[in-house]
């Protein structure tokens, strides 16, 4: 029982909606009707500016830290604590991405995600949030950047040979490709939206 509660409250806080929160509590804006329609922290950067998007970013990166850690917290595990820890965290990437605060939608997973790796690896958290920023400074494209940290990440956990995360890290990036294939398909017409951060916004704008 104890379990199934802290399973369950790890789905609930993952689907707190950070970027509906933020916009209509401080903007009186609801996200989901401007920009792209995500609530994710691009989308919240685009609409909101800078300050409430890092706010958004931050607040999902925890819910999946949180819920990652909270076997740890609460010492349950389901005979390895890695695997729980992991198990945690795919409850609150559920919960982000199918949120029952908004109607079974959400994200596109890519932050929560980062959370519980955050949590259950943050040397290889800390990598991957550094070929992330390496690029989206060469692409300005934040679509681009999360899609080739997932493989990356899946990549590097064959490499160590951490099979589970590797697993894990494959099913999900499989996932956020699918989340993203109207942004692949922009990608590749070359019309994606770029971020003003970078080379190739840089590039575009002079």
């Amino acid at each position: 029982m104890k379990i199934a509660a802290l399973l369950i409250i790890a789905y609930l806080l993952g689907s707190i909606p950070s970027g509906i929160l933020i916009g209509e509590k401080f903007f009186n804006v609801d996200i989901r009707k401007h920009g792209s329609g995500n609530i994710g922290t691009t989308n919240t950067f685009r609409v909101l500016g800078p300050i409430a998007g890092t706010v958004v970013l931050f607040m999902d990166i925890a819910k999946g830290a949180l819920s990652a850690a909270l076997p740890l917290i609460f010492q349950v595990n389901f005979g390895s604590i890695h695997l729980t820890e992991l198990i945690f965290g795919l409850c609150a990437v559920a919960g982000h991405t199918f949120s029952i605060f908004d109607r079974f939608k959400g994200g596109k997973a890519v932050a929560t995600s980062a959370g519980m790796l955050l949590t259950y690896n943050p040397i290889l958290f800390i990598l991957a949030t550094a070929v992330l920023l390496l690029v989206l400074y060469l692409s300005s494209m934040v679509s681009l950047a999360s899609l080739c940290t997932f493989i990356f990440v899946s990549i590097v956990s064959l490499l160590i040979k951490d099979y589970l995360l590797a697993t894990i890290a494959i099913i999900l990036t499989l996932f956020v490709f699918y989340r993203h294939r109207k942004n692949i398909q922009r990608i590749r017409a070359g019309d994606e939206r770029l971020v003003h951060f970078g080379i190739n916004y840089n590039r575009n704008h002079h």
